[in-house]
């Protein structure tokens, strides 16, 4: 069973920063793309950013120069590093990450982690 696990939300002030971090267990044979997506309520769920295997990353244009994010292969974990926040960036932050759970055939899954709240308020 392959589950994501993410840490590092909270309540930080406008222009201040947060690191999340999602990590990845279970019985896997490769891990593809991870992203963030975020959620504030009453709207649909959005792309923050995402990174492929090889690094490269794509982020939406909200965020674009003020969020990073970046992987540990080795530890199958992925981050984010969030600055110069903004109000309006209050949601609940999922890590995702297309998985391929056997090395036979080429099936690939989305997994999602159970989300961490960034509250960004004064």
């Amino acid at each position: 069973q392959v589950q994501l696990v993410e840490s590092g939300g909270g309540l930080v002030q406008p222009g201040g920063s947060l690191r999340l971090s999602c990590g990845a267990s279970g019985r896997f044979f490769r891990i593809y793309d991870m992203g963030w997506y975020r959620q504030a309520p009453g709207k649909q769920r959005e792309l923050v950013a995402s990174i492929t295997a090889g690094g490269t990353t794509n982020y939406a244009d909200s965020v674009q120069g003020r969020f990073t994010i970046s992987r540990d292969n080795a530890k199958n974990t992925v981050y984010l590093q969030m600055d110069r926040l903004k109000h309006e960036e209050t949601a609940v932050y999922y890590c995702n990450a297309v998985i391929r759970e056997d090395a036979g055939g080429d099936t690939r899954w989305d997994y999602w982690g159970q989300g961490t709240q960034v509250t960004v308020s004064s």
